[in-house]
């Protein structure tokens, strides 16, 4: 518990209504819903709804300050006190801050953002470091860790609220290092603001995310806002053989430093020299390594991991020897064996980028073209329209067998989807104009085949029916993801056990 006093301690207030500095805060909630007695409630104008509407219901459930930017929902209780803000994401970041203790302070936080590569990136840095016996937090869109306790997650980055209260428990729990994954709407909805940073690391940036950030200048301006906040005594480090790594670092006041698989001028290099199914033969700042992960993209991962495990003071010889016995993070290039003969891969690809760098790696790990590659594929609901018939053409150009299907179809019509997938196809390039409507349809194109399933699970069936010895079939979008959400409703399905009926 704690006063209000001290919990709006450096808040950037306007002003205060019937101040009450000694009243005692139990707890803070930004969700009406979760107000107990003696609660501090933050009115959050959000996408779906304002939370200024709520504040009557608030204050009935016990509410005793209420902060808002809104003064026309101020009512006449004299024994609750109004906190009056320009922004109320930004003051309800300062109070869990303060409430909480100021946690990450206390932690070395090292936060990762990027299109793709921030789960494996973010998993990697917390299995490496604690092999090397320190303790460790882990923030991410699989799961968070304290120490060796498995806790669920709802989304990439948490709020203000859940995110300090995690870092809080982190600390009593003795975590020297935390990292996490740090997404474009975190930043923009200042979810990590006031959060004090060790160091950031850049992975890349593709076509992602317009239905939130309406173009890819602002998607990249919410990247950069993570660097540019960033404090002198901080490290941030970027990929420079991406277009954009630069960028990242034109106005950050931390430590820069860069790593690459093609500039020599990169502080931290690397080189693939063999890959294949089995895994990767690197050299890493003049160092051979070998790691049981599949592709480039897993190499800039790693390099990546070995940059911020140095930045961070560790031994660059006990780094590479663990990292040769890093596994990948869960529905990320995870391979099997099925009973037929083919390879199963399973992968969290959903983006037009990200699939192009996971079929790439198939097509260069593949020994004969004879082993026929398939696609099983298909784009969330809700979200950005642009990306699906991108992600259809790089499908059909880079495999052998397209099965379109269903993703987390949301409160769209799945067919309606498959379609906008299927107008990628159209041109005389990617040759097909004759895809038929249907649950289960099939098409022939240039020797490749093209089929229209929206039933995911039959999808799987059908691309596993039709495998042959060394065929490689990819399962790709959902990744690590028990479920699929289909019109507001989460019902279990998990690609992994899917597949695993096959082995």
């Amino acid at each position: 518990m704690k006063t209000l006093q001290n919990i709006l301690t450096g808040v950037d207030y306007i002003k205060i209504i019937h101040d009450n500095p000694s009243a005692q805060i139990k707890d803070i909630a930004f969700d009406s819903r979760k107000v107990n007695a003696d609660c501090l409630f933050v009115a959050e104008k959000g996408e779906l709804t304002d939370g200024h509407l709520y504040i009557d219901k608030a204050i009935q459930s016990g509410a005793k300050a209420i902060v808002l930017e809104d003064e026309s929902y101020i009512g006449n209780n004299s024994a609750v006190t109004y906190i009056i803000v320009k922004s109320s994401s930004f003051a309800l970041a300062q109070i869990s801050r303060n409430f909480f203790d100021n946690p990450s302070t206390k932690l070395n936080l090292i936060g990762v953002t990027g299109t793709n590569g921030k789960t494996t990136t973010v998993t990697l840095l917390y299995e490496l470091f604690t092999r090397l016996g320190y303790k460790c937090g882990k923030i991410s869109t699989v799961e968070n860790i304290i120490v060796d306790k498995v806790l669920p997650t709802q989304r990439t980055t948490p709020d203000s609220i859940t995110l300090n209260s995690l870092l809080h428990e982190m600390v009593l729990q003795g975590c020297q290092y935390v990292f996490m994954e740090v997404s474009s709407h975190s930043v923009v909805q200042n979810r990590i603001a006031e959060l004090k940073f060790t160091g950031a690391v850049f992975s890349n940036i593709t076509l992602d995310h317009l239905d939130y950030h309406k173009t890819f200048a602002a998607y990249i301006k919410a990247k950069k806002k993570f660097f540019d906040d960033l404090p002198d005594t901080a490290f941030a480090l970027t990929n420079t053989d991406d277009k954009n790594g630069e960028v990242m670092l034109q106005n950050t006041k931390a430590k820069r430093y860069s790593y690459s698989l093609q500039s020599a001028k990169a502080d931290f290099k690397a080189k693939i020299l063999e890959s294949s199914f089995e895994g990767t033969d690197l050299m890493i700042d003049n160092k051979e390594v070998f790691v049981p992960m599949v592709g480039r993209f897993n190499a800039y991962n790693l390099l990546a991991v070995y940059s911020a495990a140095v930045l961070l003071g560790a031994d660059k010889t006990e780094v590479l020897r663990n990292i040769s016995l890093l596994k990948a993070a869960k529905g990320r290039f995870e391979i099997y064996r099925l009973q037929n003969g083919a390879y199963g891969i399973i992968d969290y690809a959903h983006t037009p980028d990200a699939v192009e760098n996971v079929l790439n790696t198939i097509n260069n790990c593949r020994t004969s073209l004879s082993q026929r590659i398939f696609t099983v594929i298909g784009c969330g609901g809700n979200r950005d329209k642009t990306k699906r018939p991108l992600m259809a053409q790089i499908s059909y150009k880079l495999s052998d067998v397209l099965v379109l299907t269903s993703d987390n179809p949301r409160d769209e019509n799945p067919e309606d989807i498959i379609n906008d997938m299927k107008k990628g196809l159209e041109s005389a390039e990617y040759g097909n104009d004759s895809l038929k409507k249907g649950n289960t349809e099939t098409s022939m194109t240039d020797s490749k085949q093209i089929f229209s399933v929206t039933d995911r699970r039959e999808a799987i069936k059908i691309a596993v029916a039709l495998a042959k010895k060394n065929d490689i079939i990819l399962i790709a979008g959902k990744g690590h993801e028990n479920y699929q959400e289909i019109c507001g409703v989460k019902h279990h399905f998990d690609d992994k056990e899917e597949l695993m009926k096959y082995m």
